[in-house]
């Protein structure tokens, strides 16, 4: 709630909205190194890294058509198909 209202009274102010844009992009830069040494230092997910890689595999797979397909319902109803 409080980023609400800081990003309400901040809106004309382009160079806090810069700052905090990229501060925001290397945050998660560094979480997500940060999660992957965690993972790359647990010898019970490397060991078994085919196993869990083939589940993520089909999870991503999964996600990423589910997403797309839900993108494009909602493009159709919010935007109306357009004739050419």
């Amino acid at each position: 709630m409080a980023g609400i209202l800081a990003g309400f009274f901040l809106r004309g102010k382009s160079k806090i909205i810069i700052i905090a844009d990229r501060v925001t992009t290397g945050a998660i830069c560094l979480l997500l190194f940060l999660i992957g040494l965690s993972v790359g230092g647990n010898e019970i997910i490397i060991n078994s890294f085919a196993k869990i890689g083939a589940q993520a595999l089909v999870l991503t797979a999964g996600s990423v058509s589910g997403s797309v397909m839900i993108s494009y319902f909602v493009y159709v109803y919010v935007f109306g198909r357009r004739s050419k």
